[in-house]
């Protein structure tokens, strides 16, 4: 059986004129709110914004600084493993966890999270996926370290400062491929502007002269004619931590793309403003920019018992959409693609895991495509069945709760500006992604040398009570 899985956060920013972009912001944040979050910011490091959630659901900008106590916090927190067991902060090439011994311990606290659980044992990215037939466990498996709260509002590796993998992306990635279900056909996001947004958009443009002494002004004109865009997630649930990260990683990419958002040193992107000539060919031009996973990036066993994930992963891309002026509706375009457009997202995949480093929701955008991978996987090849693992405990959200964040539903526009010629053009993005389309026949690199297959014989599973997790 064929899932498949689209995120599409069509985040929706236009550029104009002389003028300027407007982003639509998705939003935000990655870490530890629970259910009375109401204001989460994120998005620090490198760059010099984030994104505010409201209590009511609105996102916006802001500027966000690091000052010197926030540094000291930080590497105080570094050193400091007070609240951590000395065997999980010893730094692992490979640390396994299996899925079925990790429900069991759930279950026997009653879903009382240690810090262990709620952070995988210090997981950095799930690079390989078992399934051992005669113990009946599926096995996760990748680099691991000890952790500590980081710059973005994130738990990030001591060492490596990459995000680790939390416990609740992995249960909504299960919960979308569950041992009942067929799988979620289409998860996705989107920050839509409504069609009456487009047409007062119009309006205004045809009713209000560009001064170029008062940019600012007619900007903010801009973005109130505009008005609030509505957010939708699709397929998994919207109070969720892994649909924030799709999200954000969406927003922070369309900021990048239109010179709202420091591009981090050491990191070379040719942005779609400092490329485009705003030529007439792009009047009514939605640009849409999108993530896909890379879907050539799975290395799987002869028996299908076993996957290797290689590789980021992850692929910025691009396609055009025309705006009816007195409509506001969107059409596909197929004719063309704006050279700008093209070079901003080659350039931006090229250079992705440079910007991982640096921007860390990229690299929490691809530990989760590695965990929707993984979990589609195990669907499709009824590990569930095989094992008899129901997913009981981890299956119900009345037992474990990830649904605690204050969903987004409106998104104020944002507004940057550039002088061009007076012409006008309209970009766009979102995010796609498809992980039965990774795990497709004519995607998949068998193993070279059984190299997968030697891995898991050398794999045993001797656990103690109580212990989910070895190195």
């Amino acid at each position: 059986m064929r899932l498949t899985m689209k995120i599409r956060n069509l985040v929706k920013f236009y550029f104009f004129i002389v003028l300027l972009a407007a982003l639509f912001l998705g939003g935000a944040v990655f870490t530890f709110a629970q259910s009375d979050n109401s204001n989460v910011a994120a998005g620090l490091g490198s760059g010099n914004s984030g994104v505010l959630i409201n209590p009511h659901g609105v996102l916006k900008t802001m500027a966000l600084s690091v000052g010197q106590d926030d540094l000291l916090r930080l590497e105080a927190a570094r050193k400091s493993y007070s609240n951590l067991p000395k065997s999980v902060t010893t730094k692992s090439k490979l640390r396994f966890i299996s899925l079925r011994h990790l429900e069991r311990e759930l279950m026997r606290t009653d879903g009382v999270l240690t810090d262990e659980m709620r952070y995988l044992a210090g997981l950095l990215r799930v690079q390989y996926l078992f399934y051992f037939p005669d113990s009946k466990d599926i096995v996760i498996a990748g680099p691991a370290e000890g952790w500590y709260y980081g710059v973005e509002g994130m738990m990030v590796g001591r060492t490596t400062g990459r995000p680790v993998c939390e416990l609740q992306d992995l249960v909504v990635a299960l919960r979308a491929f569950a041992p009942d279900g067929e799988g979620v056909e289409v998860i996705g996001c989107s920050i839509d502007p409504t069609s009456e947004g487009n047409v007062n958009l119009q309006n205004y443009l045809r009713s209000n002269r560009v001064d170029t002494g008062r940019l600012n002004i007619f900007a903010e004109g801009l973005r109130r004619s505009i008005g609030l865009q509505t957010v939708r997630v699709d397929g998994i649930p919207a109070t969720t931590h892994a649909a924030r990260v799709m999200v954000a990683a969406d927003y922070r990419m369309k900021l990048i793309g239109i010179g709202l958002d420091k591009i981090p040193d050491g990191v070379n992107i040719k942005t779609f403003i400092a490329r485009t000539d705003l030529s007439a060919s792009q009047a009514n031009k939605l640009h849409r920019w999108y993530f896909v996973p890379d879907y050539q990036s799975v290395i799987m066993t002869e028996d299908k018992t076993g996957i290797e994930l290689v590789g980021e992963g992850v692929k910025l891309v691009t396609e055009e959409e025309v705006v009816d002026s007195l409509t506001g509706k969107r059409q596909a375009n197929t004719k063309t693609v704006d050279r700008a457009s093209l070079e901003f997202t080659k350039s931006f995949t090229a250079q992705y895991p440079k910007l991982a480093q640096k921007i860390l929701v990229y690299a929490q955008l691809r530990n989760l495509i590695d965990m929707f991978v993984c979990a589609a996987h195990i669907q499709e090849q009824n590990f569930y069945g095989k094992s008899g693992w129901a997913m009981e405990f981890l299956g119900d959200e009345s037992k474990l709760k990830v649904q605690t964040y204050q969903a987004p539903k409106f998104a104020e526009a944002a507004v940057n500006y550039k002088v061009r010629n007076g012409k006008i053009g309209f970009p766009v993005g979102g995010i796609e992604i498809e992980p039965a389309a990774a795990l497709a026949k004519e995607n998949v690199k068998l193993e070279n040398k059984n190299q997968i297959s030697n891995l898991r014989k050398n794999i045993k599973i001797e656990l103690k009570s109580g212990q989910w997790w070895w190195d």
